[in-house]
Formats: C-alpha cells, structure tokens, sequence
C-alpha cells in the first residue's frame, strides 16, 4: 500500500502501468473506493499510467474532521501529483470525482492535461436535501441510506442482470466511515462552480446516463455547452455509467484521451 501525508490528510493510492506512458489520475465516487474503477483497469492499464487514490474520508485514506470542501479535494489531487512528480496528468472523475475534476480545470489548469467528467454536476440538488441525507447518516449510519443510493446508481435491469457487480458497490458503501461520508456530503453540497466553467482550457470529455437521476444528463450537457470545446456522450445507464456500460465507457475514454 502506498500513501502520501499533505495538508493534514494521508491519501491512500495505487499507482500501475508501464513507465513512460501518459499520465492519468482517477477519482471516485461519493461512498466508494478506487476500487470503483476495477472495471476500467484492463483496458487503462494498456494505455496510460495509471495514479487511483482514495479520496478523503474514504477507503484507506484518512478521516480528518469534517465538514470538507470540493477546494480541499481538489489540493489533495494537487498534493497527491507533487508526491509523484507528475507536472501535469490526464484526469476522470465520476460523480464527486467529476466535481473535483471540475475545481481542478478552473483552479489549476496547470496540472491537467485532459479532462473527463463523468455522471457529474458544477452544482448539485439542494442545500436542504444533503442536509437531511448528512442527518440521516449520522443517526443511522450509511446503511440507512444505501438502498436508495443503489436505486439511483444503476437501473433496475441492471440489477437483476448482474447483483454480483452491485454487491461490490454496496459493500464499498457499506464500509464507508459516516464520519467521511458526511464530510463530503458537505463538499458536495456546498459547490457551486457553474460560473467558473468557461474558463476550463483543457479538453474535455463530458460522460452522461440517459437514466442517471442524480445528475441528469442536462447538468452535463450544461457543463459540456459551457466549457469551450467539450464533447458530450451519452450511455444507456444509470449513475454509474463505468459500471453499468463499462466496456462503452471505457472505449470513449480512451479513443478522447488518445486522438490527437
């Protein structure tokens, strides 16, 4: 296992693929781990260098005291490239990973080179809704909240056609500490970056499910309409479109980050 300790959280990562390829860092999801790109791995690890971390409050990584900010998430990434020497690098965020991917392209164009945002959103529901979920997880746990998050995440064919692959998506839930899931609900729902999004100078590749319910695919046609540029794809899926069409998914990442 690998970490790095900065700004006062340790990030847990992993870091495979041969030397001298392109650089790409991979972000999950609210309440999952890096093992949330496991279907993505074969063909990434045939193209790029690939850095997956688990972001604050998730997995291996640290706890720290909450609430977080997408800022804070996004320094961890910063912290994270400094760590490894990697001047700048490809990035895919999915969901809170696409948000913080968002920071980054506004924040510190820098240190990426392109862009995928995937299932994601420059602001999301409402400052009433996270409070109530980041209630319910401190009086019940993140348990309490995994069947509706499952329900959101992948369409009900899906779940009938492969339980075993969302077993493994409510098992990263399931281990989630409240203390970090409730920190980044707070990130989540405190950003608002949908003025900055003009200023993104990186290629971007937009991803959106046709049946995603918690960012719809109109929040990423927004995003994909406001960043110079950007190419927007749409998948039959759900939230977690690397999951529920990951073969689909994973082509349109790789033909994007490899066309010239």
């Amino acid at each position: 296992m690998s970490f790095v300790d900065a700004a006062g959280v340790r990030l847990h990562y992993q870091l495979e693929g041969r030397d001298g390829a392109p650089w790409l860092v991979l972000s999950n999801s609210l309440g999952t781990t890096f093992e949330m790109w496991a279907p993505q791995m074969p063909a990434l690890l045939e193209n790029f260098r690939v850095v997956r971390y688990d972001t604050r409050g998730h997995g291996k990584s640290s706890v720290p005291a909450g609430p977080y900010s997408i800022a804070q998430l996004g320094n961890d990434v910063v912290a994270l490239l400094d760590h490894l020497g990697i001047a700048r690098a490809h990035f895919c965020g999915l969901s809170m990973g696409g948000m913080t991917g968002i920071w980054l392209g506004i924040h510190q164009p820098q240190r990426i080179d392109r862009l995928v945002l995937c299932n994601t959103t420059a602001q999301i529901g409402t400052a009433d809704s996270w409070n109530a979920r980041i209630e319910k997880v401190k009086q019940e746990g993140v348990g309490a909240v995994v069947p509706t998050v499952l329900d959101r995440w992948f369409t009900s064919d899906f779940q009938r056609a492969a339980p075993g692959q969302v077993n493994i998506v409510r098992d990263m839930l399931l281990r989630t500490s409240p203390v970090g899931y409730v920190a980044n609900c707070a990130a989540v729902r405190d950003m608002d970056e949908r003025g900055g999004l003009g200023r993104i100078t990186a290629r971007t590749l937009v991803i959106a499910g046709k049946f995603d319910t918690s960012t719809p695919p109109g929040d990423g046609k927004f995003i994909a309409d406001n960043i110079p540029g950007a190419r927007f794809v749409e998948l039959d899926t759900a939230h977690l479109s690397n999951w529920e069409a990951a073969e689909q998914f994973s082509g349109n990442v790789v033909n994007f980050l490899r066309q010239d």
